[in-house]
């Protein structure tokens, strides 16, 4: 097929307005056009290809157009595209349920669809609200979320996140919160250790940051309905990488203080981490979970939030009890994305992508090592699973950061898109947030290439 790459960018130009960027920022640049994608690649209109590095932001599991996702949305058409979900069911909801409880802890029984990441945030929370309002318990109205936590752009999701530089602005428009230090081990002030963090799994520490948790359960616990956290990994945070034990002594917290714990599985779910739930490192079940993005393998919207039985029994009474849960979507299971959706577990349970992948994300992460370890700008190295980031810093002996105004990763991210990888950043955290689908070779020309760029663009910034 062939596009008018001219008349595209024109009526962008004129009439788009894209997510999370600075308009202004292209006044003299374009956008790359990507018209087709395969496998890991993307490409532009103009015939260059780019390693998709970030996996289109997080979603997608198994490389770009596989052949099963594609036939089982071919077929679902053939049969129902969209149905109003509110006093109706259809297989295709059902299958994903059934399919999905073979991953999942036993505990967690009740499966709420959504159709976005956020969405299903505000659904966890919600939940969280309204069953203590069931019970009674109507002081319990507050949550408590982590520094550098990122739950979502809806207002609800802003309330309980942490990264200052997305919603600062928003704040006024938001329900108040208690955030709690973050377990980000590169930053610790109790961590003076030059050792870059890793997996995390290796840090020996006392877990100060969670004590700082446990004085506002301890003192407020009363006024609260859940803590809600990433597991294992803040993404938009900055890729920060932190150990199971965390999790754990978290779990035991929320228990001894009788709050529920929710967990934002949306970046980390299906394989991403290495396991098909970042849950599963640590051994330990929330009371809320929160599913999105790899739940159809980046095709189509469509969230989950899943929860236990106890909380689902205390919206279950007589209409006129008032106990209902208010809330739905006008895409609520939709049957198209339902039907990738069970594809994309059947790939998980027929091909095992993270059995046969554990040599390509062991071989990931010794090459970071191996590659950015002598770089004195790379003040630290953290990886889980099929997630890299290095945080890029003026002093490796200071963990001083680079000016702001310098905007080392923005200009590491364009001089990327002509090295033909995607270098998105988060301020000057670079990763790759690949797909289960690499190779140890496509790792070799990722990194090789990556390095390349980050070199010169540092260099020259010097």
């Amino acid at each position: 097929m062939q596009w008018d790459q001219k008349r595209i960018l024109e009526i962008d130009r004129r009439h788009i307005w894209h997510p999370y960027t600075q308009m202004k920022d292209y006044e003299a640049r374009d956008p790359l056009v990507i018209t087709r994608a395969r496998g890991l690649k993307l490409y532009t209109a103009d015939g260059r290809e780019l390693y998709d590095t970030i996996s289109s932001w997080w979603a997608n599991l198994h490389g770009h157009l596989h052949p099963a996702l594609n036939q089982a949305l071919k077929e679902q058409l053939e049969y129902l595209e969209h149905v109003n979900f509110s006093g109706f069911t259809h297989p295709y909801a059902v299958e994903v349920v059934e399919r999905l409880r073979r991953f999942l802890p036993t505990e967690l029984t009740r499966f709420f669809f959504s159709d976005n990441g956020s969405t299903a945030v505000e659904v966890a929370l919600k939940m969280a609200f309204q069953f203590w309002q069931n019970q009674g318990a109507t002081q319990k109205t507050r949550f408590v979320c982590l520094e550098e936590a990122y739950h979502g752009d809806t207002l609800g999701a802003v309330s309980v996140g942490g990264v200052d530089l997305f919603f600062r602005l928003y704040r006024p428009l938001t329900f108040e919160t208690f955030r709690a230090p973050a377990p980000y081990c590169y930053r610790c002030p109790e961590n003076p250790s030059l050792d870059f963090t890793r997996d995390a799994e290796h840090i020996k520490c006392d877990l100060r940051c969670l004590e700082g948790l446990e004085r506002i359960l301890k003192e407020y616990s009363h006024e609260i309905c859940a803590v809600i956290v990433e597991p294992r990994l803040l993404a938009a945070g900055g890729m920060i990488v932190y150990p199971a034990d965390y999790l754990r002594g978290l779990r035991e917290i929320t228990r001894r203080y009788g709050v529920f714990l929710i967990f934002d599985e949306v970046a980390t779910g299906f394989g991403r981490t290495g396991a098909m739930f970042a849950l599963e490192s640590a051994g330990v079940v929330p009371d809320i979970l929160c599913l999105s993005k790899g739940l159809t393998a980046g095709y189509l919207p469509l969230a989950l939030t899943v929860t236990t039985e106890e909380i689902y029994q205390a919206f279950y009474a007589d209409y006129l009890e008032g106990k209902t849960f208010y809330h739905g979507h006008t895409y609520t299971a939709n049957p198209l994305a339902c039907a990738v959706a069970v594809a994309n577990l059947k790939l998980f349970e027929e091909e095992r992508p993270l059995e046969k992948g554990a040599e390509a994300r062991a071989y990931f992460h010794r090459r970071l090592l191996e590659i950015f370890a002598p770089k004195e700008y790379v003040g630290d190295i953290r990886y889980l699973g099929y997630v890299g980031a290095i945080e890029l810093v003026r002093d490796r002996g200071t963990r001083e950061p680079f000016p702001p105004e310098k905007r080392v990763g923005f200009q590491i991210y364009m001089a990327s898109l002509e090295e033909g990888v995607v270098l998105r950043p988060l301020g000057d955290v670079i990763y790759w947030f690949l797909p289960l689908c690499v190779t140890k070779t496509d790792l070799e020309e990722i990194l090789t290439r990556s390095l390349r760029v980050i070199d010169r663009v540092i260099r020259e910034l010097s």
